[in-house]
């Protein structure tokens, strides 16, 4: 299924936990937190600017970005979770 998300919306596909500890103790699926890190797989063409012109996003496509905890809205993607939030719930660009 494809998804393109509209105006300053992207679609991240949040990127997965780590399974043991850095003592090396396994950490049960009920335990773990969902991760902050997420890869950016779609973005909008950007936000309409009120004269009309379009802004540009910062982010694109293949972006590493961390965002807010509770961003965005989950959609399942040929059985993946992904996440669509807008540009302003990305906190950074990971390099």
């Amino acid at each position: 299924m494809k998804l393109k998300p509209l105006n300053d919306r992207v679609l991240v596909k949040r990127l997965e936990s780590e399974e043991k500890t850095a003592g090396g103790l396994y950490i049960p699926d009920t335990a773990k937190e969902k991760h902050s890190k997420g890869e950016v797989v779609a973005a909008g063409p950007g936000k309409l600017s009120d004269d009309g012109k379009r802004l540009e996003l910062t982010v694109k496509k293949g972006d590493l970005v961390l965002f807010n905890k509770y961003a965005g809205t989950e959609v399942k993607l040929d059985g993946i979770e992904h996440l669509v939030m807008r540009e302003e719930d990305i906190l950074a660009i990971i390099d």
